[in-house]
């Protein structure tokens, strides 16, 4: 079959999942659309402030879609077919549920932090160890997403604008971003960043299909990758945003305080990863057609990593003009993302110290600090940064995911919809840390694979024989 038959049944798996299983996943939750939602009852005119429908769909889309469903599905395309399944059922069943939930708990928890969702459903333990992970992952996250978009832009741009100039310029933005109301920048900038993400999703998408490239090694299941690297764990470490990712869980909250009706989760939650699925396929199969083996974009990617392969690919299938808007649509993501997770992380400082975020002074006191110490580490090695990002990132989403669990596990509702995952990244994550040879402990695939499935049962154990406890301090959120 031509490459856009695949394709297009790829996409219309994750469209029928949103119709079928997201609406699951809400009646398991138990939407209301009569109760009061955190944007009318908590309003501040800077961080509580509700707005249309379309517009938390979009920032939420743009907040979750930062640089990793491009580079991670392109990487991921080194594992060949294997990708594809990992973004579709990923997305359904594991990345969108986690989205919905941390964005529904943040919700009726008052637009509450991914420590605070955590502390209320696994303890105060697990409470205080998420403050540190969560605010580390977020600088980690704006690092990361300040580099990628500059490295782009200083391709695009004359030699007097370099890769100085733009991380500058990123950071700049990102400040703002970060102290002023949520409506003055991120609301009205949004709309014109969406316009060029969808310019380059169908761009691209066209550009494929009519340029008559077929998959590379479709109908061969073994492993193609030219490093001999494992399909499992590795693949659903690489490919994250664009499957399943932990970072999300750090976004929702930033739109669970904009939302004007429970039933808007739906669509805002679980749409909006369904949404970054899709920018996934595109770019997974991108990397699996427009280089005609595995070693081919290998190639591309020792040259230049994955923003090699954008500027390529972009340039050939778009052609000039259409390829520059195409990899500006690329830049849009990762700095939509760079600058609310920069938010979010003085948000999530701020509650830790209940200390209130009306005033311009206040929010000046966290944000100056934390932008210190993200230029700091904007000259560590991207690489090294992002393989540490790829592993927190997930364990993150491991972690919300039990969470989740637990809420539902209380409330005799069938947890399994987050349990299962839970699991299964508890083991990915896990096997991950075993077998990673440069930031892990180097064992041996197997091994490393015994132990990640030996601590997944433990957990799940754990969880069945004490998951019903009371949490102390935790709200009723049923009630209202």
């Amino acid at each position: 079959m031509p490459t856009y038959v695949y394709f297009l049944l790829a996409v219309a798996a994750l469209l029928v999942g949103y119709a079928i299983y997201g609406t699951l996943i809400t009646k398991i939750f138990g939407a209301d659309p009569k109760r009061p939602t955190p944007a009318q009852t908590m309003a501040d005119g800077v961080d509580y402030v509700e707005m249309p429908m379309w517009k938390v769909w979009l920032i939420q889309l743009l907040n979750i879609a930062g640089v990793g469903p491009v580079f991670g599905p392109i990487l991921g395309a080194l594992y060949g077919p294997s990708a594809l399944f990992w973004i579709v059922i990923g997305t359904i069943f594991a990345g969108a549920v986690h989205d919905y939930f941390s964005g529904m708990l943040s919700l009726r928890y008052n637009g509450a932090n991914v420590p605070t969702i955590v502390g209320y459903n696994l303890g105060n333990i697990a409470k205080n160890i998420m403050r540190v992970f969560a605010v580390v992952l977020l600088l980690l996250v704006g690092v990361v997403f300040v580099a990628a978009p500059a490295g782009l832009l200083a391709k695009l741009t004359p030699e007097s604008l370099n890769l100085t100039f733009w991380i500058a310029v990123i950071f700049a933005y990102y400040f703002l971003a970060t102290i002023l109301p949520i409506d003055k920048i991120i609301g009205r900038f949004y709309p014109v960043f969406g316009a060029v993400l969808i310019i380059m999703a169908v761009g691209m998408t066209v550009g494929l299909f009519t340029s008559g490239k077929e998959f590379y090694s479709w109908l061969e299941w073994s492993n193609p990758n030219p490093a001999g690297l494992p399909v499992y764990p590795m693949v659903f470490i690489t490919i994250a945003c664009g499957a399943l990712s932990g970072f999300h869980a750090t976004q929702s909250p930033l739109m669970s305080r904009c939302l004007a009706n429970e039933r808007q989760g739906r669509a805002v939650f679980y749409g909006g990863m369904v949404a970054e699925g899709l920018i996934g396929l595109v770019w997974a199969t991108v990397g699996m057609t427009f280089y005609q083996s595995p070693e081919a974009l290998d190639a591309a990617l020792k040259a230049g990593g994955p923003g090699n392969v954008v500027t390529e690919t972009s340039l050939a299938l778009m052609g000039s003009f259409g390829g520059v808007l195409a990899i500006l649509g690329v830049v849009a993501l990762p700095v939509t993302s760079g600058d609310t997770a920069f938010r979010a992380a003085r948000l999530t400082i701020a509650e830790v110290f209940n200390f209130s975020q009306r005033s311009v002074p206040a929010r000046l006191s966290i944000a100056v600090p934390i932008f210190i110490i993200g230029i700091i580490l904007a000259n560590v090695d991207f690489n090294v940064i992002w393989r540490y990002f790829g592993f927190a990132n997930q364990a993150l989403a491991a972690i919300v995911l039990w969470a989740a669990a637990g809420y539902l596990y209380r409330k005799h509702r069938l947890h399994w919809v987050c349990t299962v995952p839970a699991a299964f990244m508890t083991s990915v994550c896990m096997s991950y840390i075993c077998f990673e040879s440069n930031m892990g402990l180097g064992l041996s695939l197997e091994t490393s694979n015994l132990i990640g499935i030996g601590c997944a049962l433990a957990a799940l154990i754990a969880f069945l024989a004490l998951g019903r406890k009371p949490i102390a301090g935790a709200p009723d959120i049923d009630s209202v």
